[in-house]
């Protein structure tokens, strides 16, 4: 749901259990051909070839998704500010060219659970979402959809 902050920043946290170890959820955000296979919303695609990933503090990534409707890209680039496998990752979230300092930033946190199974919380500071809002938190739990039926076919 959205937040506020004291200080008025914008914020939404959405949190979601897979069924895979925590080792495999962390491979799906910090490798390049799995990120491929689940970074968008379903009916959107990511074009060949833009996804790169450098995860180290400092380190940028990049993606470009593509409405196969109309051919509309939508590029997106950041820097990670925190990396500690296999359970929490921060980075910048903006198009390519924003100012790092002024980006929205994600924080992912994976706890294991038993059963080989793992909690995400993902939290979003910077843009206010919440659910039907047909926009970030949205595409971001569409997104999550099929990261669980990735990580379910283990193609993730």
């Amino acid at each position: 749901m959205p937040e506020q902050t004291a200080t008025g920043m914008k914020q939404f946290t959405i949190t979601r259990v897979f069924d895979a170890p925590r080792d495999l959820v962390w491979q799906a955000w910090t490798t390049e051909a799995d990120a491929a296979a689940w970074w968008h919303p379903r009916g959107i695609e990511i074009k060949p070839g833009s996804v790169a990933v450098d995860v180290r503090v400092g380190g940028r990534y990049a993606y470009t998704m593509v409405n196969p409707a109309d051919g509309e890209e939508y590029p997106t680039a950041g820097v990670y500010r925190e990396v500690t496998p296999p359970e929490r990752l921060v980075f910048t979230w903006a198009s390519p060219g924003d100012p790092d300092e002024e980006a929205p930033v994600i924080t992912v946190e994976l706890r294991e659970l038993p059963e080989d199974r793992t909690e995400m919380r993902f939290h979003l500071v910077g843009w206010a979402g919440e659910p039907g809002d047909g926009d970030v938190y949205d595409g971001w739990d569409s997104a999550f959809d099929v990261l669980a039926e990735q990580l379910a076919g283990g193609s993730a």
